[in-house]
């Protein structure tokens, strides 16, 4: 058989060989990709405004820490059991003054060695629940609910926590740890004496019957 003959068989094989490594490697992507699992596209989109500026003036002078178990329970209906949720809760109050309660008239000045200052009410500043400290211990008869059963056992929780800072006298402890921390203080700003007193609550108008 003569090249040139050969040459004209092989010819066509070599087409086809050729035609089909280029249609392999234009399907290729499609086959090995996952379309049932496709590579997730991230859209982020925001728009974030300024609302408010609010000048802070409160000196925090002591933090409460607390820890409770509390068990929420609810009735639902008459023929059912309670429902019921055990928490095991930590929680923080903190106690400050207010300092932007201060006038110029609540700073008397007596003498050369002598500063007199009128400091506004103790006030509870903040109280809350700490969640990172807090776990559901137990959810019982929730009838699918269970989660603003959970809900409301943490809302009772963390009113809770202000009323036992209350009755722990965390309003006292904040007036008391102010001559500790804030008198020394301002003696060293002012190089006098510092005096600290309450301010004098304004007085009420007598109601009109």
């Amino acid at each position: 058989m003569s090249l040139a003959r050969l040459l004209r068989r092989l010819l066509p094989l070599l087409f086809l060989l050729g035609l089909g490594w280029f249609l392999w490697k234009k399907v290729q992507p499609a086959l090995f990709d996952n379309p049932l699992n496709p590579e997730p596209r991230i859209t982020v989109t925001h728009n974030t405004v300024l609302e408010k500026v609010e000048a802070l003036g409160r000196l925090e002078l002591v933090r409460y820490h607390f820890k409770d178990v509390v068990e929420y329970k609810k009735s639902t209906y008459r023929f059912l059991p309670d429902a019921k949720v055990a928490l095991i809760v930590a929680g923080d109050a903190v106690g400050c003054l207010d300092l932007r309660r201060v006038k110029a008239q609540d700073v008397v000045f007596e003498g050369d060695s002598v500063v007199r200052i009128a400091l506004p009410a103790a006030e509870l500043c903040t109280w809350q629940v700490d969640h990172s400290q807090s776990r559901v211990y137990s959810v019982e008869n929730g009838f699918f609910k269970d989660a603003e059963l959970v809900d409301a056992g943490y809302k009772y929780a963390e009113a809770n926590v202000r009323t036992a800072a209350l009755q722990s006298g965390i309003l006292a402890q904040t007036e008391q740890n102010a001559e500790k921390i804030l008198r020394p203080m301002l003696e060293t700003m002012t190089g006098r004496r510092v005096v600290l007193i309450h301010q004098m609550a304004a007085p009420q108008m007598p109601v009109r019957r």
